[in-house]
């Protein structure tokens, strides 16, 4: 009886146009209790509420008047999921073990019309930076091909569309940083040629965020190779090698996109640091100075220039009975490495655990001392 009473005045609702949403809400509520999921009257009374409020907005917007339209694009939505969710019930097999749809029919052909608002909802709300909202809304549009309540509509082949709304998708899941959105239509997403670029940066942090090191290395190449131009690829792929301890690829890489323009400013950068990992610190140098020479105050430039000429430096400075040959070497040394480190310490103030040890050493031998006391004080402060 309580149930009929519910239903009875949530109909009363729909009838006046009048507690539309109380009206949804209270069939919600009964659906919570499994024992009512399989009352067909409470899913058409529900869905009978959002209906009506899809239809007060869109009235609204028909008369140019202030209307909602995020709301009216979630009743698109709920609108689907209610009566895909009827349809699992309509699905269900009699006593007899016969299947009769009641309701395939004819809910499949009113909820095709809307299917586009579902489309163009994903849209609005890609435009608006809600890659949630827009991510339900796309998913909603390309499972319609596999839902069983539009079986026979062959949504997969007959809608164009639906690459580019597996392209969204995909790039809902990217911003969200959720690799399993990312995953769900990367394939389908993928066939479009003219976003092929974006969806391997995609599908390559699809990877990353799984810690799938191999493939995530494997889209990486891939990407670089067909796109070298693109600003992801190689920064990532030469952070990847680089943090693997890999600067021989580096290198390689680095080698591919300065054949094509020698003076690529991310090359030269990633050239520079693996360099001076592999302890080659004259190669360091040069490559810094490329980056330098162009006006660029890339930061790890300077520290990896500075401390290729402080640490060439540091056998002589450490001998106990240093010649004055190798006192001349060290001097020189650390006034060539001064300038360079100097600049690194004005862009990275805060990273004093790289520059202030060897300028208090280069401040000291070189007898610079307001310099060195400066230095002095800072170290002694940490």
């Amino acid at each position: 009886m309580g149930q009929k009473k519910e239903i009875a005045a949530a109909r009363t609702s729909i009838k006046n146009g009048t507690n539309l949403e109380a009206a949804e809400n209270s069939m919600r509520n009964l659906l919570k209790d499994s024992t009512n999921l399989q009352n067909e009257k409470i899913w058409l009374t529900l869905f009978d509420a959002i209906k009506k409020q899809y239809d007060v907005l869109n009235e609204k917007l028909y008369l140019k008047q202030p209307s909602d339209t995020a709301k009216l694009f979630n009743h698109t939505l709920h609108m689907f999921n209610t009566l895909e969710s009827l349809d699992s019930l309509d699905n269900t097999p009699d006593k007899k073990g016969k299947i009769n749809h009641v309701y395939r029919k004819r809910h499949a052909g009113f909820l095709t019309p809307y299917r586009q608002n579902l489309y163009a909802g994903g849209l609005f709300f890609v435009k608006k930076q809600m890659f949630a909202e827009g991510y339900a809304m796309f998913q909603c549009y390309l499972d319609c091909a596999v839902q069983p309540l539009f079986f026979g509509t062959n949504f997969a082949v007959t809608d164009e569309r639906m690459s580019e709304a597996a392209y969204w998708a995909t790039y809902c899941g990217y911003k969200l940083s959720d690799a399993a959105k990312i995953d769900r239509y990367s394939q389908m997403a993928i066939k479009d040629e003219g976003r092929e670029v974006y969806m391997l940066q995609y599908i390559a942090e699809s990877y990353r965020l799984k810690s799938d090191s191999t493939n995530y290395r494997f889209t990486l190449e891939k990407g670089f190779s067909k796109y070298p131009d693109h600003p992801y690829f190689f920064p990532h792929l030469a952070m990847f090698y680089g943090r693997m301890g890999m600067n021989d690829d580096v290198l390689r890489i680095c080698d591919e996109l300065l054949a094509r323009n020698p003076y690529d400013l991310a090359a030269l950068t990633a050239q520079s640091s693996a360099y001076f990992n592999k302890q080659l610190y004259e190669n360091c140098v040069a490559a810094s100075d490329k980056v330098i020479d162009q006006g660029a105050d890339i930061p790890v430039v300077f520290v990896n220039a500075g401390l290729s000429y402080y640490i060439q430096a540091q056998p002589f400075a450490k001998k106990k009975l240093p010649s004055a040959e190798d006192k001349e070497r060290v001097k020189t040394a650390y006034k060539r490495a001064m300038p360079y480190l100097v600049k690194y310490s004005e862009l990275r103030p805060k990273d004093i655990d790289r520059w202030a040890q060897p300028l208090y050493d280069i401040y000291l031998e070189l007898n610079m001392g307001d310099k060195f006391e400066e230095i002095e004080n800072l170290l002694n402060a940490k």
